[in-house]
């Protein structure tokens, strides 16, 4: 299988919600403070006796078809993977939106707004590849931190975020009026190039 991730412009949104982004919630992640720890936080899995399916795109207003009409995305980037020819996931990155609470009102910090694997093509690298595409592009625009919102409802995306170096560093329960079962995870991965500094002994 040969994957090609590219840039589309940012009106291909349409056609980016073409690649369904629902899952089954057979568990969710307990989390609970520690005192030692990047981020300070454990995060514990318990399974769900009733798995029920998520779809973020069939919440009214909430869908990647619906963007455009609820915030500035001119400087958003869109990203598509295609396998064979055929369209199988996508990433979308927030950059540079004023009012965008996860951006903090910073020019250099980019979110990871969304990230969608059609589902016979999941766990097949494609996700990583939509990553790291997101990460290199993210640092030539002078990006010093990637930032991840997802809900601990979302296993399967918490495990992928750590192992690509993301660190849960803010929980937020009650985020989320509707879902109260549900709990804001903000994941934040330092980006930034470190400087190689050589000191010279006097």
């Amino acid at each position: 299988m040969r994957v090609r991730v590219v840039q589309e412009p940012i009106i291909a949104l349409a056609e980016y919600a073409s690649v369904p982004i629902a899952f089954i919630v057979d568990r969710v992640l307990d989390v609970s403070d520690r005192t030692q720890g990047p981020g300070g936080f454990n995060l514990s899995e318990r399974k769900l006796e009733v798995p029920y399916i998520k779809d973020y795109d069939a919440i009214v207003g909430e869908g990647a078809a619906s963007w455009a009409r609820h915030f500035d995305v001119s400087k958003w980037a869109l990203f598509v993977a295609r396998a064979d020819g055929r369209r199988v996931g996508g990433a979308t990155v927030a950059f540079r939106t004023s009012h965008l609470k996860i951006l903090e009102g910073r020019d250099d910090v980019a979110a990871l707004w969304d990230i969608r694997i059609a589902p016979d093509f999941r766990a097949k690298g494609i996700g990583s590849a939509l990553f790291e595409t997101v990460e290199t592009w993210a640092k030539a625009q002078g990006c010093r931190r990637l930032k991840v919102e997802t809900q601990n409802i979302n296993v399967p995306a918490c495990r992928f975020y750590a192992r690509h170096g993301c660190v849960l560093m803010e929980v937020h329960q009650g985020a989320y009026p509707g879902l109260p079962q549900e709990t804001q995870l903000l994941w934040y991965k330092d980006i930034a190039d470190r400087a190689i500094v050589s000191e010279k002994a006097p």
